[in-house]
């Protein structure tokens, strides 16, 4: 059984897709329900809470510091969120899933992408920091996926963005990447890139 997440749910209309959406260190299951609503009318939307708390703030994953992960705990909650997840595509059968995730909530989607290549139809990260090397994942090819970010991101260094993103496209990914020049802020014209991704 899937783990027992908080999550706003909301079902799909019609042909529309369904969206999982994963929010950042101190949001919650709202946080993205009026951008996914406005991008994509009648889209269902799973938005689980992270069940984790730092200091009253809602997170997927435990960390020892600031983009310092603990490894074991973001293994086993991943593969329970990619449970979760598999679980609720199955109830809609034959319906895309699209996924986005913003700073820990982009953190713990690429990590369920590196295990699970079939998970997401289309997959968005929004400043993602992936402090690590992900072994290979050949099932990956073709996967669509979005990296926004901020070249002067403080905590997601511009760097391990491009990382990220030569990671994706090595294993065959299609990759749209999307930089401004602020920081870990989401911007206009990631929302721009987010909506024609996902549309």
């Amino acid at each position: 059984m899937p783990a027992p997440y908080h999550a706003f749910v909301t079902p799909p209309v019609g042909n529309a897709p369904l969206v999982f959406a994963f929010h950042g260190t101190g949001g919650n299951e709202t946080q993205f329900a009026p951008l996914v609503q406005d991008i994509l009318p009648g889209a269902g939307l799973v938005a689980p809470r992270g069940d984790v708390s730092e200091g009253g703030a809602n997170r997927f994953f435990r960390r020892t510091g600031e983009g310092v992960f603990d490894m074991a705990d973001l293994a086993h909650r991943s593969a329970a969120m990619a449970s979760f997840v598999a679980e609720t595509r199955a109830a809609h059968p034959d319906r895309e899933a699209y996924a986005v995730g913003y700073s820990n909530g982009a953190n713990i989607l690429a990590a369920m992408t590196f295990e699970h290549a079939h998970l997401f139809d289309r997959v968005a990260l929004l400043h993602p920091l992936i402090p690590w090397k992900p072994a290979g994942n050949p099932g990956l090819k073709g996967q669509l996926v979005l990296i926004t970010g901020g070249r002067k991101d403080p905590i997601c260094p511009l760097a391990l963005t491009i990382a990220l993103a030569d990671y994706y496209k090595m294993e065959g990914a299609k990759v749209t990447a999307i930089l401004h020049e602020g920081g870990h802020e989401i911007r206009q014209d990631e929302v721009v890139a987010l909506t024609g991704f996902l549309r």
